[in-house]
């Protein structure tokens, strides 16, 4: 789908604040409301708009320790791949993961509690997962830029 310069205008005021209202977006975009309504909906059925999330400030629910891990595969069988890929996406702790070129294989974003709480997420869950080589986890210090925004 193309995208038109409204769509973006658009997009980039749902990224900002998707609880804005159809009334308070026509104001912005002087358009209708039922103009944006249809924009939207037609966003959403192209899959553009995958969907509505809150975004909960980890610091603030106890889950302030972020770690970046990257994870190495004993060997790339297929079989080997599906199965790491299928248990790594049932664990809560893992925001993200990436299948990445370079010495690794993957790269997880795991949210945890503390030092104490990734010690075990480590140990019970993460190194019992078949077909994992090697691990090497980097902690971070401070967060320079967070963000879910994409820019057109």
């Amino acid at each position: 789908m193309l995208l038109d310069k409204i769509d973006i205008a658009l997009l980039k005021n749902l990224q900002q604040d998707a609880k804005q209202t159809n009334k308070q977006l026509s104001l912005k975009l002087n358009l209708s409301v039922t103009a944006i309504y249809e924009r939207i909906k037609k966003l959403e059925r192209s899959g553009i708009i995958r969907k509505y999330v809150a975004l909960v400030d980890r610091t603030k629910v106890d889950l302030g320790f972020t770690v970046f891990c990257h994870i190495k595969l004993v060997q790339h069988a297929h079989k080997s791949v599906v199965d790491f890929e299928r248990e790594v996406v049932k664990l809560t702790e893992v925001l993200e993961c990436f299948h990445v070129s370079g010495e690794y294989d993957y790269l997880l974003k795991v949210v945890v509690k503390d030092m104490d709480q990734f010690r075990n997420f480590m140990v019970e869950k993460l190194t019992t997962l078949q077909h994992i080589g090697s691990t090497q986890s980097s902690f971070t210090i401070s967060e320079v830029k967070n963000t879910t925004a994409l820019s057109f």
